[in-house]
């Protein structure tokens, strides 16, 4: 690459009056930077020649058309153009590195408008710079080195309309080949993915920026356009897809309070596993044999790129997050008729306890939205430097000080804690960890065993409060881990600690998140059905003793017989217990051997992907707003205020 790189400079040096000779150079090192940058930063899941190859031309068509914009510009200008404009194609290629070493996952235009979220990340921004970053923009710098240096004559450039049109004309040649090329591979590639990294592994970073703007500025208008009849679709699928409930649960908890623990980054994998010797999490391993507890060990996060709020968005309204940043920020105008607002016409009072402020994700709007009759957020803690770490109060102080703010709540409440402490990168005090990190080198991953037996002993400690005072016994206590805490991005890591090669097949398997469901007076037991945070809702309402049927419901009751055991991911992948579904190849679920793919695989990604456009259409479209389930009272979000009178703050720490 060296030696190309030096023949292509010094053939620049021979044509110095010649603007072109400076452009191609500059194409041909943002070409290569850009290769770079996929195959050290991004996981693309490449499995064959033609995909290495697209991987490898796929920046070319972007780097000529957007470079070549400088060519507009006249006289010296063009080589000022030409710097600005690969520094900010360099800058938004870094910040999709950076945005992909957290999230694995790229940048989309829904997700620019979190920038508060991303400002509030603190301490996490440092785990994920590099001191080799500036490699990034190396180019721009060599760029800027040759225009300031004396060794070159730079003459005014006057590039000639036909020229301006043959290098335009080569990006879109060029790109239509990329396209054409890719549609072998991968067929309908813009039409039914839901995988960013299919377009970016296919067609590159800058041009699946285009695609994503154009995809927003499709769901911004689907609002405007929709109307009454969009919603018959939806329901029609609903009711056909309903799962009757179980008798011999129906109704258990009626009247009961009901209690969210709230399991940040808590993957199911910590539950019984040993490090040194001891547990990691040994109070939530015991829920595992409490004879009133079920525990649901094939239960899968859902979310996208809202993460926790997505969590939060499915566990509220059994509707899917968004393919594109996160429902939160983006919808949080819509009509819902989520948990809070059901409840309340069974005399529920509902609350939210966070130690981080209400700004954050938009939760102050959205949920009104939802209904929530209280929001204890950051402001009503005590927010002190030895208290406060990573991204809000930690778990133990966070606990005790809710205490009072439950207590003065009328029950019959249903209420949610969120919990902070484990969460990326998983900063621990000397004083709070009380095992020994692991030993894989990878810093986060090692003490992520630490902040998740904090957490442990957090909740453990509300527990003790909750049966001191009476509410263990006339309450539900619902506990979920709501995504991921270890990325793929950490796969070397992760294989240390569990033995075994983590493949794609392995990390979807990963994907598995926690549910306990505690009933006092009922037998529970370890539930194997497969499901998803998505059928949350209409399990936990027909505990209740409230029937779902009329309300538009993507999940079914993980209690049900009738419980579809297929577990859509927001990417298009699924899994079901025979067949676990990864970036378009298929494997067995309990063995990972690859399948062949059957009509009835393609039945079940119908399914699956069925439930992820119906959903869409419900949020994109705001069709809840057409629809009125019998009973139900809508929502007006302007009856709810969360400003706390006492000390009402407005700044943040990130989640």
């Amino acid at each position: 690459m060296k030696r190309i790189g030096t023949k292509l400079l010094n053939k620049y040096r021979s044509l110095p009056n010649q603007y072109i000779g400076f452009f191609i150079f500059a194409v041909f090192l943002f070409w290569m930077k850009t290769y770079v940058a996929y195959l050290a930063e991004f996981n693309l899941g490449i499995s064959n020649s033609m995909q290495e190859f697209l991987l490898f031309i796929n920046p070319i068509s972007s780097a000529v058309f957007f470079l070549g914009l400088a060519l507009l510009a006249k006289g010296k200008r063009a080589y000022t153009w030409l710097i600005i404009i690969n520094f900010i194609l360099s800058f938004i290629l870094y910040a999709n590195i950076v945005y992909y070493r957290f999230f694995s996952d790229f940048i989309t235009f829904p997700t620019l408008t979190q920038t508060k979220n991303f400002g509030d990340l603190g301490g996490s921004i440092w785990e994920l710079l590099k001191w080799y970053d500036i490699f990034y923009f190396l180019d721009t710098i060599i760029l800027i080195a040759i225009v300031a240096s004396k060794r070159f004559s730079l003459p005014a450039v006057q590039v000639g309309r036909y020229k301006k049109s043959i290098v335009f004309a080569t990006a879109a040649l060029i790109f239509t080949a990329n396209l054409a090329l890719a549609e072998v591979d991968r067929p309908q590639l813009l039409t039914r993915t839901f995988d960013r990294n299919y377009i970016v592994k296919y067609l590159g970073v800058y041009n699946y920026l285009i695609y994503d703007a154009v995809q927003s500025m499709k769901s911004s208008t689907q609002r405007a356009f929709a109307n009454k009849s969009d919603i018959t679709t939806v329901l029609n699928h609903v009711q056909a897809t309903y799962a009757k409930p179980n008798p011999k649960y129906f109704g258990v908890a009626k009247g009961m309070n009901v209690i969210y623990i709230h399991l940040e980054s808590f993957q199911n994998f910590l539950i019984n596993y040993k490090l040194h010797g001891q547990e990691v999490t040994p109070f939530l391993n015991s829920l595992v044999h409490d004879p009133n507890t079920f525990y649901f060990d094939n239960f899968f996060h859902q979310t996208g790129q809202g993460k926790t709020s997505d969590a939060e968005f499915m566990l509220e309204n059994s509707l899917f997050g968004l393919p594109q940043g996160a429902v939160f920020t983006t919808k949080g105008q819509n009509t819902y008729q989520a948990a809070p607002a059901i409840l309340r016409q069974y005399g529920y009072t509902s609350a939210v306890f966070h130690g981080n402020y209400k700004t954050f994700w938009n939760r102050d709007e959205i949920y009104k939205s939802f209904g929530f009759d209280h929001f204890f957020d950051a402001s009503y803690y005590d927010m002190n430097d030895h208290d406060v770490l990573n991204y809000g109060l930690k778990d133990k102080p966070f606990f005790k000080e809710s205490i009072p703010l439950l207590e003065s709540l009328k029950e019959p409440f249903y209420v949610k804690f969120i919990t902070l402490s484990n969460h990326f990168p998983y900063p621990i005090s000397e004083e709070d960890a009380t095992i020994e990190p692991a030993d894989t080198g990878d810093g986060s991953v090692d003490r992520y065993f630490q902040t998740a037996r904090y957490l442990d002993e957090a909740v453990k400690e509300f527990f003790d409060y909750l049966k001191k005072s009476g509410l263990y016994d006339r309450s539900v206590i619902i506990l979920y881990g709501d995504h991921y805490g270890i990325s793929e991005n950490h796969n070397k890591a992760m294989s240390q600690l569990l033995g075994k090669e983590i493949t794609p097949f392995e990390y979807a398997q990963l994907q598995r998140v926690p549910l306990f469901i505690h009933i006092p007076g009922v037998k529970g037991g370890v539930i194997h059905k497969y499901g998803g945070q998505i059928d949350l809702l209409p399990t936990v309402l027909h505990l209740l003793g409230i029937d779902t049927k009329n309300y538009v419901h993507f999940g079914t009751d993980l209690l049900s017989p009738e419980h579809q055991e297929i577990v859509p991911f927001r990417n298009g992948n699924f899994v079901t217990p025979t067949v676990t579904a990864v970036n378009g190849k298929y494997y067995d679920s309990k063995t990972g051997e690859p399948l062949k793919e059957t009509p009835e695989i393609k039945r079940m990604e119908q399914i699956a992907r069925t439930k992820l456009d119906l959903s869409d259409k419900v949020v994109y479209g705001d069709l809840l707003r057409f629809y009125t389930p019998k009973g139900f009272k809508p929502v007006d979000p302007s009856k709810y205020n969360y400003n706390n009178n006492r000390k009402d703050k407005e700044e943040g720490s990130g989640e």
